[in-house]
């Protein structure tokens, strides 16, 4: 029997061993190089290193390899490469320099997959702690876009959440180079998104990969490749994260699909966190049958609304409101109707002022309106007499034609007060003197007057008068 050959060590290697010139001409590569960069020996002989090298890494990279070629040993440089299918593999570099050859040899460890898993590691931590420095969803997302960015390409980016009250899809965050941020649709329409979060399974689509039976783009240009993954949460489908690419350059590829998911459920775990703390604030802050600031948000906001105006020498003016006769609605009527009359107050306070101005409601049928940055008492007098004039028409509450009137008290920074209690303290004294004279009227605090201040935690309990 004929004996076998010894087999070449360097072909059995899983590190490839490569020779290139002073200029990064590949003289020589060994079998395993196929294996890291995509490309078989035979191809790249002749052909510069350097060449391949990922665009990013290419100045660190002609800096080790001058160091090499001056007679440094290299042990543990790391850079990256395009392989030959676009990819991106992460090598590790041991290189020295060959003087009687004049060549570089070097061997390249392929990292790819340890690079991989922490930067899958590090995504993980980073969207977590997104999810609790966060002020709102929409820089939520910006910092999910950012974060999938260092692991995919995502210049196209968007974020469908699914509203299962009028059970529609939107997209609250969307970037994309060729299309506008889309329309709310129902769920059921025929769109790649809706079809994700319908099935609630992943879907990649490239330029070979389009199946008949799979939705149609309702927009045009169309992607070369989509990549699609829903938002699972304990509940259901919550939403998708979307991808699209529009290059060879930006192509997705199963692995990337297994990636994303994976992120997926990070990401849903933080839009949940983010909503629920959305939520929770919005109970503190709000009140939750006119939705207005609540007591300790207006508080919060006149102080700052203070601050502002001693700084800028403008005034500010205090209007507090009380309904007159409210506990007739509520005695007759019901409740019901009397919450909803509270409701359709809250909206025409709201239409007598500008949006940088706060309308609260402290309690009961009290309400308070701060109108900051003018420079003349007749501006508060002219949104008192506008309520006054919005209050004409009776309410409209399920059928019932119910007419209500307010009465309005006014003070004035710096006239009547520097500080909010006495502020407050004076505007509740001159709606009283208001309701006193028969109500459906405005009354300016006397500046001659000095009712005893309130603490802000002691202000009117909000009792019908």
């Amino acid at each position: 029997m004929k004996a076998l050959a010894p087999p070449n060590i360097v072909d059995l290697l899983l590190d490839a061993v490569c020779i290139v010139k002073t200029d990064s001409s590949i003289v020589y590569v060994s079998p395993a190089f196929e294996r890291i960069f995509g490309y078989a020996p035979e191809e790249v002989i002749g052909k510069r290193m350097l060449d391949m090298v990922h665009p990013e890494d290419l100045a660190a990279t002609l800096g080790q390899a001058q160091q090499v070629t001056e007679g440094q040993l290299q042990l543990h440089f790391e850079n990256r490469y395009v392989r030959k299918d676009g990819q991106i593999a992460h090598v590790r570099w041991t290189a020295r320099w060959v003087e009687d050859q004049q060549v570089r040899l070097a061997v390249a460890h392929d990292i790819t997959e340890r690079k991989r898993t922490e930067s899958l590691q590090s995504a993980i931590y980073s969207i977590s702690e997104a999810a609790h420095a966060a002020e709102d969803l929409v820089s939520l997302f910006a910092h999910i876009h950012q974060t999938i960015g260092t692991l995919l390409p995502a210049s196209n980016f968007s974020v469908a959440l699914h509203d299962r009250l009028d059970d529609t899809v939107s997209f609250p965050y969307h970037v994309n180079e060729r299309h506008p941020t889309p329309a709310p649709r129902p769920l059921d329409a025929e769109t790649l998104c809706s079809h994700v979060i319908r099935k609630g399974q992943t879907l990649l689509l490239t330029p070979d990969s389009l199946p008949p039976a799979t939705p149609h783009m309702s927009t045009a240009p169309r992607p070369l490749y989509w990549l699609g993954v829903p938002l699972h949460t304990p509940a259901g489908v919550m939403g998708a994260l979307v991808l699209q690419g529009y290059s060879e350059e930006a192509r997705y590829s199963e692995r990337d699909e297994e990636l994303l998911q994976f992120i997926s459920t990070q990401v849903a775990s933080a839009i949940e966190r983010t909503q629920m703390r959305k939520r929770l604030l919005q109970m503190a802050q709000y009140d939750q049958l006119t939705h207005l600031p609540n007591r300790q948000l207006f508080l919060d906001r006149l102080k700052t609304a203070l601050t502002r105006a001693q700084r800028d020498q403008t005034l500010l003016s205090l209007l507090f409101v009380d309904l007159d006769r409210f506990k007739q609605v509520n005695d007759t009527l019901g409740h019901a109707i009397g919450d909803l009359l509270l409701q359709r107050v809250a909206q025409r306070l709201l239409e007598c002022v500008r949006a940088s101005d706060t309308v609260a409601r402290l309690g009961g049928d009290e309400f308070v309106l701060l109108v900051e940055s003018s420079h003349a008492v007749e501006h508060a007098t002219a949104v008192a007499e506008k309520i006054l004039a919005a209050f004409h028409k009776p309410f409209d509450l399920d059928g019932n034609q119910v007419p209500m009137w307010p009465s309005i008290g006014i003070s004035i920074y710096p006239n009547h007060g520097s500080n909010e209690s006495l502020l407050l303290s004076h505007a509740d004294a001159a709606m009283y003197q208001s309701k006193k004279s028969g109500g459906n009227q405005v009354r300016i605090a006397d500046t001659t007057a000095a009712p005893n201040p309130a603490p802000p935690e002691k202000l009117p309990s909000g009792a019908p008068r």
